[in-house]
Order: C-alpha cells, then structure tokens, then sequence
C-alpha cells in the first residue's frame, strides 16, 4: 500500500485529514490582501460545508446523491491530470497517449478513494489561511491545520491557472509533497518491475490511502 516516508523527526503525517481538509473547513482567515487562488479556495469550501450541512442530504439513502455533489467540487478545483503527470515524472514522456489517459485515470480514482472517505469524516479540524504568493500562473496559499488538541499542521497548496481558473496539482503537507511522494513510490515500481505492473497494481487497487501504513 501506499504510505508517506516519515518525516526526520519520525512523526507519520496524517496525509488524507490534510489533504481533505482544504474543503473541510470550519474557519477560514483570508489575509487581508488575499488575491484569487485563496478566494477561490474558499469558495469550494464554503460549497462543500453547504453540501456536508444539508439536512436533506444526511440520510444513508441519500449518501451517494451527497458523494455525487461533493466530486463536483474537488473536481472543479484540482487538476488531477497535472497531478498524475508530475508524479510520473521524467516516466510520462514515454508513454503514448493512450497509456497517459488510463493513468491519468486511475490516478484519479486513487485520489478519489484516498480523499472520498475522510471528506464525511470531518472531526472539527480548523485552518488558517497564513499567507498567499503568486508568480504569473503559479500560486501557493500557506495554511495551517488546528487540530482539536490544539497541534498545528503545515500545509502547502499549489495551483497554477487552468482556463481562467486556479487549480490545485500538489499539496505539501510539513515539507512532504504529495506529488512527490507518489513519484518516488511508482518509480520503485518501475524500477523493479516495470510500467505494466504499476498500471495493473493501481487497477487492483494496490495503492490505498496515502498517509495510511501498509499492511
């Protein structure tokens, strides 16, 4: 299964609550200067608490109509094409197009089954806005996570723009990258074995929760 190096002080980050969180929150300070990539940001939040709060969304029958509206959103604002892309790395360049689009495809659904089941989750985490910088159609909004103990978690967003609008393609929580830390899993994959058996591990469903330990 996939899992998240440990950091230099051995501490395991909880990757997914991080991860998920960008559309969890319950308070979010927007620096007074805040450009578009963090409003933006907000704006999927505040859709996403409107979707988690519904009264006529919370009952089980109702559940996948909830999930369903919930994937409208955090598609709208990551681009897990880039994200698949970069994790690939040096990788990409050599498949074909057809090879790209299926991995982009079940990269995606891994990013969905790693982030689907924690967004109901919600265990009333807080997150600070605590800076924005932006370069061109590059931008990376700085939060930090409060959990209900009180322990603060830094976590790095960086978008770039994508048809007028700023997309998520990698999320760095306490110096970890996502993207990273996928590339150098699905490398050892090819190295070892080759391509082929990363697609058909990702098929299998290999690859689970990012953050979680493996079994």
């Amino acid at each position: 299964m996939i899992m998240i190096d440990q950091t230099r002080h051995g501490r395991m980050p909880t990757v997914l609550p991080a991860f998920s969180s960008i559309l969890l929150l319950v308070v979010l300070v927007i620096p007074v200067h805040a450009g578009d990539p963090a409003l933006q940001i907000q704006g999927a939040i505040e859709k996403v608490l409107t979707i988690l709060k519904d009264p006529q969304l919370q009952a089980e029958s109702k559940k996948q109509q909830r999930l369903d509206q919930l994937r409208q959103v955090v598609y709208s604002k990551f681009d897990f094409a880039e994200m698949a892309k970069r994790s690939l790395g040096a990788q990409w360049q050599r498949l074909n197009a057809d090879q790209q689009r299926e991995f982009v495809k079940l990269f995606t659904e891994l990013m969905e089954n790693s982030y689907m089941s924690n967004l109901e989750g919600y265990n009333g985490e807080k997150v600070v806005v605590a800076g924005e910088k932006q370069d061109k159609e590059f931008a990376e909004v700085d939060t930090k996570i409060v959990t209900k103990k009180g322990e603060p978690i830094a976590v790095n967003y960086k978008l770039m723009q994508a048809n007028g609008n700023w997309k998520i393609y990698d999320v760095v929580i306490e110096n970890i990258s996502l993207v990273n830390n996928y590339r150098s899993q699905f490398n050892r994959v090819i190295t070892r074995s080759s391509f082929d058996d990363l697609m058909q591990k990702m098929k299998d469903k290999q690859f689970e929760t990012a953050g979680k330990k493996s079994t």
